[in-house]
């Protein structure tokens, strides 16, 4: 194993971690994501994703930015465990990239891509960090979009597939599966605004795709309760309040319209076997006799990623009858923009748990900025700090008014690739100096390790 960089023993915790009033066997952890850590875009036999021709293209990324390299973490995967470790998480949500497994999307395994998987696994079990599973997070084989992607129905027969294959290579290990991360961003971006691969803006696709996500999701949840008995399973979902702009009924209905897109097209189906009314009646033509059952499987825990409100705009122009819109200029906001409302995780995570009667696991929660470090590359990120704390307080406040609430991931562990905003936009713990790959923990990689040390030893009630 190697050694953690250096940053995190003889430093003072900057802000104090506090009293969390939580559960003792509450689940604290760190997220990452396949596409936006790995890099090795082309070794091993790991085939083209959806991102690696979106990133190329002119345009696309902030800054021309790709990643083909991103942290590295394909090879520096074990400094990376032994950052977690030192931090002191139980857990680490991750990825598997399905191009980096079976290049095709279908078919021959990549005996190296697996191999890889199997490495990093067994390091985190042997760092005493449980190994969370997501199957999806964005990076559908390309050679599956060449033949219709999330449009096309048999995508949820590829995805069963897929989901039989890792179960049967990783689940002697494994013990928590999620399917899906955020569907309803990568549908509505990818297939509706047209910001996301694959790029599309169409009203048809969207909604098709909407619902094969769905059927796949089913068939996977049944594919892993074939083959792993007793594993626990779950769904992760944006989860985010959505505001009007303006306080017209024009805008309402905007917001009311995105809200079924963002936070119940998936959720609902999933959970209480039925779209929301409007969504039920677009998605119609492409639901057959016996889908919503195929869809409602019975699964153990709901993921929820929160971040901030988002807001809505009508737009008579628009496909779906709504537009985003930026936070109002007055609102409180993170360092890139997005609006501070720790009020609205905490009502989010009541409302989730009264609607959908299940376990809820927070798997992303954090606050980006566009960071340097100093001389020696430190960072003291007293504003995401900030943030996390604020976010924990209204955590704790939904646990004490009944949410049951079981772990919090924080996004993410390094900085990334960060999407359309490229390596302008940071959110980890540990800052990546891209350049040289170096790791050096920032102010808030302390503060997380002292507030997981309080709760671990006890000193809460």
């Amino acid at each position: 194993m190697v050694s953690p960089p250096s940053g995190f023993d003889g430093q003072a915790v900057p802000v104090s971690p506090g009293r969390r009033l939580l559960r003792p066997d509450f689940v604290w952890g760190v997220s990452t994501s396949s596409y936006q850590i790995e890099g090795a875009a082309r070794e091993d036999g790991r085939g083209p994703s959806i991102w690696d021709g979106f990133s190329h293209q002119p345009g696309r990324i902030a800054n021309g930015d790709t990643g083909d390299v991103a942290c590295d973490h394909y090879h520096r995967y074990a400094e990376d465990i032994a950052l977690m470790r030192e931090m002191g998480v139980g857990a680490y949500r991750f990825s598997v990239a399905w191009p980096r497994v079976l290049p095709e999307g279908r078919g021959i395994a990549n005996e190296r891509g697996i191999a890889f998987y199997d490495r990093l696994v067994d390091g985190l079990l042997a760092a005493g960090i449980e190994p969370w599973v997501c199957l999806y997070h964005w990076d559908l084989p390309q050679a599956l979009q060449d033949r219709g992607g999330w449009a096309e129905r048999d995508s949820a027969n590829w995805f069963a597939d897929y989901a039989r294959l890792v179960a049967s290579r990783l689940g002697d290990r494994v013990k928590r599966f999620a399917t899906f991360n955020e569907p309803g961003v990568f549908t509505l971006f990818g297939y509706a605004f047209g910001w996301h691969p694959p790029a599309v803006d169409d009203a048809a696709q969207h909604h098709a795709a909407i619902h094969h996500v769905n059927l796949a999701h089913g068939a996977a949840i049944d594919v892993l309760r074939a083959y792993l008995p007793g594993v626990s399973l779950g769904t992760i979902c944006n989860m985010q309040p959505v505001r009007p702009v303006d306080p017209t009924p024009a805008d309402c209905a905007a917001a009311a319209l995105l809200d079924d897109y963002w936070n119940r097209a998936f959720a609902d189906p999933q959970i209480r076997g039925a779209y929301p009314a409007v969504l039920a009646e677009r998605i119609a033509p492409f639901v057959q006799d016996g889908d919503m059952e195929r869809i409602r499987r019975p699964i153990d825990w709901l993921g929820i990623n929160h971040y901030s409100p988002i807001y809505a705009r009508a737009d008579a122009g628009s496909r779906l009858g709504f537009a985003w819109s930026d936070a109002p200029a007055e609102v409180p906001r993170s360092p890139i923009g997005w609006q501070i409302d720790p009020d609205a995780f905490r009502n989010t995570l009541l409302d989730a748990c009264d609607r959908y009667r299940l376990p809820i696991y927070v798997t992303e929660n954090g606050a980006g900025a566009e960071e340097s470090g100093d001389a020696a590359g430190a960072v003291n990120d007293v504003e995401r700090i900030d943030y996390l704390s604020r976010y924990l307080d209204a955590l704790e406040e939904a646990v004490l008014l009944g949410a049951d609430v079981r772990g919090y991931f924080v996004w993410s562990l390094l900085d990334n690739f960060e999407w359309g905003a490229g390596y302008a936009n940071r959110f980890g713990l540990v800052r990546v100096d891209y350049p040289t790959q170096r790791r050096i923990p920032k102010a808030s990689a302390r503060w997380y390790k002292a507030t997981i040390a309080a709760q671990v030893r006890g000193s809460v009630p």
